[in-house]
């Protein structure tokens, strides 16, 4: 039998980057050998979606295990490019403290900032002088195309919003919602596949538009009525095979009937997702 590796000492941070080491050298994990950047990147979406579980759940125990699941990602990532010479964990580290630091200088320089909305301005400024004026060509570039639709178009929207393109009040974004609705059925009757998809997305980023002006994130507006749908669906299924029935034996009207007792039955929740104010990024 090979010689086991000795497990490594050190500070906590210290050990984790010097077993993933272990872990990718010959003495270490076939699985861990045989990974990829590209590999890894279900698994980096998957640990960060966990994190927002645990966040939801408001158990610290287990957001403390979803951050450290979601760390091993970041460590499992530097020791992959630190192999191939690009970079390690440090440079990483020392990459984001510095920027930090020079993006907040209404912390450690002599610029003053009192709200988030200052905060925000200071920080798109000293992040315009790093990249350069030209670097980025349009106000809406810079987002994730990975990013979920709904978040992809709120992001937009928020930039958009910030260089003036954007209404003064709800209303008419309201009548945009109508006019892409009149325009989806219209697209129907045609019988148009294409153009259906078409309307369709255009209502959806309206609906996007309305969710920014009520200051609701729209994302977690849409996560959290289907969880409601699904608590209510599972209802309906305990109810009917309570009875020792099937969902297929009902008729519509039985199992809309039994979704409005659960729907009357449940206490007044309040909404998810409101703040919808841009990160720093």
């Amino acid at each position: 039998m090979a010689e086991r590796p000795t497990l490594p000492t050190g500070s906590p941070m210290e050990r984790l980057l010097a077993l993933m080491a272990i872990l990718r050298s010959d003495q270490g994990c076939p699985w861990d050998r045989a990974q990829t950047l590209d590999s890894l990147k279900p698994f980096l979406l998957e640990e960060a979606y966990e994190v927002i579980d645990a966040i939801d759940s408001g158990d610290r125990a287990l957001l403390e295990e979803e951050l450290g699941d979601l760390l091993l990602q970041v460590v499992f990532q530097a020791q992959l490019c630190a192999e191939e010479g690009s970079f390690a964990f440090d440079d990483v580290a020392e990459h984001i403290y510095t920027k930090l630091v020079r993006r907040h200088p209404h912390v450690f320089g002599d610029a003053e900032a009192k709200d988030p909305a200052a905060v925000l301005k200071t920080w798109e400024s000293v992040k315009k002088r790093e990249k350069g004026e030209d670097t980025r060509r349009s106000a809406v570039e810079g987002i994730p195309r990975q990013m979920p639709a709904l978040s992809r178009a709120q992001q937009v929207q928020h930039k958009a919003a910030r260089v003036g393109f954007d209404w003064d009040s709800i209303d008419p974004v309201f009548a945009k919602i109508d006019e892409e609705l009149r325009e989806l059925h219209e697209a129907i009757a045609k019988k148009s596949q294409e153009a259906m998809q078409d309307e369709l997305g255009d209502l959806l980023f309206a609906v996007v538009n309305a969710s920014r002006f009520l200051g609701i994130q729209a994302e977690a507006a849409l996560d959290g009525t289907i969880r409601k749908f699904v608590r209510r669906f599972q209802a309906i299924e305990d109810a009917v095979h309570a009875q020792g029935r099937h969902l297929e034996d009902c008729s519509l009207e039985e199992l809309d009937g039994i979704w409005n007792q659960v729907k009357a039955a449940e206490p007044a929740h309040a909404a998810p997702g409101m703040d919808s104010e841009p990160r720093k990024t």
